[in-house]
């Protein structure tokens, strides 16, 4: 086998030739001032054939780039795996071709992989002055470049540390198997400039080509080939990539992306902060616009609406989600003209129990609606929906708790959120709300059951029924909720409160109230030919 592997070594250097070419052709011979490098070469059973010879075809490569002298760079080579041997010591040769002719002949050692006891080798032989190395008072650089590409099976970081503290600088390059804890163990600081991993032997020449850098302190941004995507700024023979303002370095520190300036500055936006590149902007929620001052969000159109919240507060919502709940219920209050002759909102929790948070008539602004939200304690045990129905039928829309006279013709708004099955019958006091002009929403949550849902809510059901399978992603149901909500868009639209015994009250009540029975006919009757549509179609299939 071993007769079979150098007979294709041939073969494998006319292969990989044009690969060293262009290592040695990456810019002129640099001149790095005195150095002594020591190359320490994982050739472990792991390294395979091919593999050991890419490395190889790199150390050759980088050699051609290097100022090789007795007074410039010397040279020297150690591989290792149970055990550590010399290829050559940095005193062996000053002509870089000698260095070649001894890399080309090195026959791997194929058994372990002792990096621990390598490292050891080149602090007290390899960078010895018997060896080679220049003494310590000549201020020389000491530089070690070990490559492996497994686990070590002995300790490192204890030795690798005596290394740096007698002053040798440790690059360590990973290939594809190579254990990055121990990699970083064994480096110099800082570990970003001195840690590479590559994924395969065939790219070891990236790590060359930073390395050869850092040697010869060259322009590496001015080569080309740094990927950076916006900017490269070249520090000690490295470089590293920067970002145009308004954007931040992604993961893989060349490409970048846009900076979230919405939570990096005060925005004082009052609904949403949408970043842009170089900066940001404000948006308001359908149905509103942006102000002058770019930050505020018009209100809902002047309108009359009573609204009650009927919140489930039961165990099964859980601490967390009551939370997501309440800041739902204020995103709601947020669509409101909150005032005393605007819209005014009371909130009802129930779980075994009901319990007014607030009624009707006790917060005349959205501020104060909002901050009284936030401060509900969550009830836990069960779900008596039917309960909950009947406290606001008898006393929610009540003129005791702030609800306005019927003979204003203020609409009335009960909205219920609920996460799961009623424990109690909901029917009688879901069919008495729609009787007693009640217009009723229920919003659904998780396991919130659909048929009682449709019992609680008003007439289109379609229209009064929304559900959201996670707590988390319920947002998106205001948009259902805006247009009966929101005096602007809802049956109470331009009202105006005036005396019903006015003839002129009169006449545009029924005005308004033909005008709907209109569009709801029109509506009736599309839906109508829909379904004889659906039915032609369903007995043509047949």
């Amino acid at each position: 086998m071993r007769g079979l592997l150098y007979s294709l070594l041939p073969l494998l250097l006319l292969l990989l030739q044009p690969w060293e070419t262009q290592l040695q052709l990456a810019g002129p011979r640099c001149s790095s001032g005195p150095l002594d490098l020591v190359f320490v070469i994982d050739s472990s059973r792991s390294v395979r054939p091919f593999e050991f010879e890419t490395m190889r075809q790199f150390l050759v490569g980088l050699l051609r780039s290097l100022d090789v002298g007795p007074n410039a760079t010397r040279v020297g080579v150690i591989q290792y795996s149970s055990q550590v041997q010399s290829v050559f010591p940095l005193r062996a040769f000053s002509r870089r071709e000698d260095m070649e002719r001894a890399i080309r002949a090195v026959v791997p050692l194929a058994q372990g992989t002792m990096t621990g006891l390598a490292i050891q080798y080149a602090m007290n032989v390899a960078f010895s002055v018997a060896e080679g190395a220049r003494p310590p008072e000549a201020h020389v650089p000491r530089v070690a470049v070990i490559v492996t590409d497994g686990r070590p099976q002995d300790r490192v970081a204890e030795v690798a540390a005596q290394a740096r503290a007698r002053g040798i600088e440790i690059y360590a390059v990973g290939v594809q198997r190579a254990d990055v804890g121990s990699l970083r163990a064994m480096a110099s600081p800082p570990l970003n400039e001195h840690v590479f991993l590559v994924e395969s032997f065939d790219l070891i020449q990236e790590f060359g080509r930073q390395f050869q850098g850092r040697l010869c302190r060259k322009d590496l941004c001015a080569q080309g080939g740094h990927g950076c995507q916006h900017q490269c700024v070249s520090t000690r023979g490295t470089f590293h990539c920067a970002c145009n303002p308004g954007y931040q370095l992604a993961a893989d520190n060349k490409s970048c992306m846009a900076r979230d300036l919405c939570n990096g500055v005060d925005h004082g936006c009052e609904f949403q902060c949408v970043s842009e590149g170089f900066s940001y902007r404000c948006v308001c929620p359908e149905g509103r616009q942006l102000q002058a001052d770019g930050k505020s969000c018009s209100r809902c159109r002047e309108g009359h609406v009573d609204l009650v919240l009927l919140v489930d507060g039961s165990k099964s919502v859980r601490p967390q989600n009551f939370e997501l709940v309440k800041r739902f219920v204020n995103q709601i209050v947020d669509f409101l003209d909150v005032s005393p002759e605007g819209t005014r909102v009371g909130l009802v929790q129930f779980s075994s129990r009901v319990r007014t948070e607030f009624p009707l008539g006790r917060y005349g602004t959205a501020a104060e609606v909002k901050q009284a939200v936030l401060a509900v304690e969550y009830m836990e045990r069960g779900t008596m929906t039917g309960l909950a129905l009947r406290h606001m039928v008898e006393h929610s829309f009540s003129e005791a708790q702030g609800a306005r006279p019927r003979a204003l013709n203020v609409p009335r708004v009960g909205l219920v959120f609920t996460d799961g099955r009623s424990q109690d019958n909901i029917s009688v006091w879901a069919a008495r709300a729609k009787e007693e002009g009640i217009v009723m929403y229920a919003v659904g949550v998780g396991k919130a059951v659909e048929e009682e849902l449709r019992e609680i809510a008003s007439e289109p059901a379609e229209l009064h029924v929304s559900y959201s399978p996670d707590f988390s992603t319920m947002t998106h149901l205001l948009e259902n909720l805006k247009g009966s909500i929101c005096p602007e868009e809802g049956i109470g639209a331009g009202t105006e409160l005036r005396s019903p015994c006015e003839c002129e009250s009169l006449v545009e009540f029924q005005g308004r109230t033909l005008g709907a029975l209109e569009s709801l006919s029109q509506k009736l009757a599309q839906l109508t030919a829909r379904l004889e549509d659906l039915e032609n179609q369903l007995a043509t299939q047949k």
